[in-house]
Protein backbone atom coordinates (compact mmCIF):
# COMPACT_ATOMS: atom_id res chain seq x y z
CA UNK A 1 0.00 0.00 0.00
CA UNK A 2 1.27 3.45 -0.85
CA UNK A 3 2.27 5.60 2.13
CA UNK A 4 0.05 8.48 0.96
CA UNK A 5 -2.97 6.20 0.72
CA UNK A 6 -2.31 4.84 4.20
CA UNK A 7 -2.08 8.37 5.58
CA UNK A 8 -5.36 9.23 3.88
CA UNK A 9 -7.08 6.23 5.47
CA UNK A 10 -5.70 7.12 8.91
CA UNK A 11 -6.91 10.72 8.62
CA UNK A 12 -10.38 9.63 7.48
CA UNK A 13 -10.62 7.14 10.35
CA UNK A 14 -9.58 9.87 12.79
CA UNK A 15 -12.20 12.25 11.39
CA UNK A 16 -14.90 9.58 11.70
CA UNK A 17 -13.91 8.84 15.32
CA UNK A 18 -13.95 12.52 16.27
CA UNK A 19 -17.35 12.96 14.59
CA UNK A 20 -18.77 9.94 16.38
CA UNK A 21 -17.46 11.27 19.72
CA UNK A 22 -19.11 14.67 19.14
CA UNK A 23 -22.43 13.04 18.25
CA UNK A 24 -22.26 10.77 21.30
CA UNK A 25 -21.54 13.71 23.60
CA UNK A 26 -24.42 15.74 22.16
CA UNK A 27 -27.04 12.99 21.90
CA UNK A 28 -26.13 10.72 24.83
CA UNK A 29 -24.35 12.76 27.52
CA UNK A 30 -25.36 10.41 30.35
CA UNK A 31 -24.01 7.35 28.58
CA UNK A 32 -20.73 9.11 27.76
CA UNK A 33 -20.38 10.22 31.39
CA UNK A 34 -20.95 6.67 32.66
CA UNK A 35 -18.48 5.22 30.15
CA UNK A 36 -15.82 7.80 31.04
CA UNK A 37 -16.35 7.09 34.74
CA UNK A 38 -16.09 3.33 34.29
CA UNK A 39 -12.92 3.63 32.21
CA UNK A 40 -11.38 6.10 34.66
CA UNK A 41 -12.10 3.82 37.62
CA UNK A 42 -10.26 0.98 35.93
CA UNK A 43 -7.27 3.18 35.16
CA UNK A 44 -6.80 4.79 38.59
CA UNK A 45 -6.42 1.55 40.52
CA UNK A 46 -3.35 1.56 42.79
CA UNK A 47 -1.90 -1.45 40.97
CA UNK A 48 -1.71 0.50 37.68
CA UNK A 49 1.31 2.39 36.43
CA UNK A 50 1.56 6.07 37.36
CA UNK A 51 1.02 7.24 33.79
CA UNK A 52 -2.17 5.17 33.52
CA UNK A 53 -3.45 6.69 36.76
CA UNK A 54 -2.78 10.20 35.40
CA UNK A 55 -4.61 9.28 32.20
CA UNK A 56 -7.54 7.97 34.25
CA UNK A 57 -7.76 11.24 36.18
CA UNK A 58 -7.85 13.18 32.92
CA UNK A 59 -10.52 10.90 31.44
CA UNK A 60 -12.72 11.06 34.54
CA UNK A 61 -15.84 13.16 34.05
CA UNK A 62 -15.96 16.47 35.89
CA UNK A 63 -17.47 16.42 39.34
CA UNK A 64 -21.12 17.35 39.33
CA UNK A 65 -21.82 19.34 42.43
CA UNK A 66 -23.96 22.18 43.54
CA UNK A 67 -22.40 25.59 43.39
CA UNK A 68 -24.86 26.98 45.91
CA UNK A 69 -25.03 26.49 49.64
CA UNK A 70 -27.65 23.78 49.46
CA UNK A 71 -26.49 22.15 46.24
CA UNK A 72 -29.96 22.52 44.79
CA UNK A 73 -31.40 24.25 41.81
CA UNK A 74 -29.30 27.46 41.96
CA UNK A 75 -32.43 29.60 42.16
CA UNK A 76 -31.59 31.20 45.48
CA UNK A 77 -31.91 34.92 45.82
CA UNK A 78 -34.18 37.44 44.22
CA UNK A 79 -35.27 36.95 40.66
CA UNK A 80 -34.48 39.69 38.16
CA UNK A 81 -37.37 42.02 37.26
CA UNK A 82 -39.37 41.15 34.17
CA UNK A 83 -38.64 43.18 31.05
CA UNK A 84 -41.73 44.26 29.11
Amino acid sequence: MDRGLLLQYVLIALAVLVSAWVVLKKQFPGTVRKARGALALRLVRPSRAAWLQRLGRRIAPPVAGGGGACGGCDSCGPSPPKQH
